[in-house]
């Protein structure tokens, strides 16, 4: 796997209102990856960003999820500051033949279209 498997992902992912650039990646061993987001907070769809995405990676079905798991991280706030500035959420696959285009392709047959439109969320 290279960096250029993460594109279309990243370019998806940082295209939604509210996501902030970069959009960060990296491969573990046996084909794992993740991606790290950060997602503004004070946008007014931050809590639909992390619904959405929650759902889709983590929860689609009761039965077959999607081989990744989407989850909150950050370094020690007493150490650092709140969430405004230091709160990141990575997606992390599960199976090595999962590829970062899997998700983007589950992620946009699923998510607001357009994706970029903010309206298209309120709908």
């Amino acid at each position: 796997m290279e960096t250029s498997d993460f594109n279309l992902l990243i370019k998806f992912l940082a295209s939604i209102p509210g996501i902030k650039e970069p959009v960060s990646h990296g491969i573990y061993a046996h084909k794992k990856w993740w991606v790290k987001i950060i997602v503004d907070i004070d946008a007014p769809l931050a809590w639909n960003i992390v619904q959405e995405l929650g759902h889709i990676l983590n929860y689609i079905s009761l039965d077959e999820r999607l081989p990744t798991i989407f989850y909150p991280v950050s370094p020690p706030p007493y150490m650092n500051g709140g969430p405004r500035d230091f709160l990141s959420w990575v997606i992390e696959n599960t199976d090595g033949d999962f590829m970062p285009n899997d998700a983007k392709e589950w992620l946009e047959s699923r998510m607001p279209n357009p994706i970029d439109n903010t309206q298209s969320w309120i709908e």
